[in-house]
């Protein structure tokens, strides 16, 4: 090992902000190793050798020794990055889950709803508007007769349509009367609680309204840890995750879903529930990874996800709160290679798929612009118009809603206005069919 690697400036940096971890990892890259090779020499899996050089600090104190030995970490630099010696660090504030005030989170969201409809989203302004504003100003219980069980299954179905209007205009009465059931503080109950908070999320995040997604991803959070239920947790940080990608935060994003593997993992995996929640937080781990351009961490999560999925049916049990498949992993590692800018390994991760093998109409249509984008990165606009086609066919909003998606169709219309399938994929969208 170079002796310099040690005074270099990127080492000098972690140790003044107190990260053992990024010391570690900074030590292993140096030997060329993976996170597979690291954690095979001191005994774990790759996931905990990544949570352990992200977390530092937070992990534990003697793995975080013996994987500094392992590679090289000279003891006095150590002791340093931990505050063992006199060094002065650079206190970074977190950036985690932060609390906006409510009178300018309604006035951001009503913003936020305004923009979207003049980019000519399919979700109505004042729909949106009505939708946000409730997470300011929580409106009065509904005092419906339907069980929240039975009306939270009727608002999962709904997202899983890609009938994204419809969710949104149903979301405020069910909050409200998840809030009002909740107040005896029931695990149960606030375990309901989250899960809605968490679709609010997650439906906020198809239309691009980040913002308010990231106040119903907090708030899911929250009731998720009073629920006491791993799991509910690990669902709420995972959407928490998924908007602080998008809102360009990837070492906040990279932090709340590998502390949600963590507690995944410690449950010790014993039920088929608990291995796909595990094998969701993976995938999701790589995706997040390979958005922020850590190609290694990507590529093991995402062969790790295979490995933890290997066992789980072909068609997840109704009612499961992590339905992931290995064909559902096989779209988690198109969308990883993509990101990491390699089309042609992305389209050769989904050569199996088929529609068929996914039960929702969002996840076929997924499958579908998934391909379509990758086609689109490797030059292909034909096949790429073909794919986005086809999307449109079996869930419409994954094409209209969601801006990504709806740039493609722009540039396609505006660059290949000839290339069979465009003019019509073009007609499928403006007009919603």
């Amino acid at each position: 090992m170079n002796a310099d690697l040690w005074a270099s400036q990127e080492a000098h940096l972690l140790v003044e902000s107190q990260n053992p971890g990024g010391l570690i990892r900074l030590g292993r890259r140096g030997r060329g190793w993976r996170l597979e090779d690291l954690g095979h020499r001191i005994g774990c899996s790759a996931a905990t050798v990544s949570r352990l050089e992200r977390r530092g600090h937070h992990a534990d104190l003697d793995l975080v020794k013996q994987a500094a030995e392992h590679v090289g970490v000279p003891t006095h630099v150590l002791a340093a990055s931990l505050g063992l010696t006199r060094v002065t660090p650079t206190r970074v504030l977190p950036d985690g889950p932060r609390c906006a005030e409510e009178d300018d989170m309604r006035r951001r969201t009503l913003l936020a709803a305004a923009g979207l409809a003049a980019a000519g989203l399919a979700v109505p302004a004042s729909l949106l508007a009505s939708a946000t504003d409730a997470l300011a100003s929580m409106p009065a219980p509904t005092r419906s007769p339907i069980p929240l069980d039975a009306r939270l299954v009727t608002a999962r179905a709904l997202f899983d349509a890609g009938q994204n209007a419809r969710l949104l205009e149903a979301l405020p009465g069910l909050l409200a009367d998840a809030h009002h059931a909740a107040r005896g503080r029931q695990d149960l109950a606030l375990a309901r609680l989250s899960a809605t908070y968490s679709l609010w999320s997650q439906v906020l995040v198809k239309v691009g309204g980040y913002d308010a997604s990231r106040l119903a991803a907090d708030r899911a959070m929250v009731y998720a840890e009073w629920s006491g239920s791993p799991l509910v947790a690990a669902a709420a940080a995972r959407e928490l995750s998924i908007v602080l990608r998008h809102q360009n935060q990837p070492a906040a994003a990279q932090r709340h879903i590998l502390d949600a593997v963590s507690k995944v993992e410690a449950t010790g995996l014993k039920s088929d529930a608990q291995a796909a929640a595990y094998a969701q937080m993976l995938a999701t781990t790589s995706y997040t990874a390979a958005r922020a351009g850590d190609r290694d961490q990507a590529l093991t999560m995402i062969r790790e996800a295979r490995r933890a999925a290997r066992d789980l049916p072909a068609q997840a049990p109704e009612g499961r709160l992590f339905p992931i498949t290995p064909a559902a992993v096989d779209l988690y590692a198109v969308g990883v290679h993509w990101a990491l800018g390699d089309a042609g390994a992305a389209l050769e991760a989904g050569r199996g798929l088929r529609a068929g093998q996914f039960a929702t109409p969002e996840r076929k249509g997924r499958m579908h612009t998934d391909l379509g984008r990758a086609w689109w990165q490797w030059g292909k606009p034909e096949q790429a118009a073909a794919q986005l086609l086809s999307a449109t066919r079996v869930s419409p909003s994954e094409v209209r809603d969601r801006p990504a998606i709806r740039k493609i169709v722009t540039e396609l219309r505006s660059k290949h206005p000839r290339v069979n399938g465009v003019r019509e994929l073009v007609a499928a969208v403006s007009t919603g069919a």
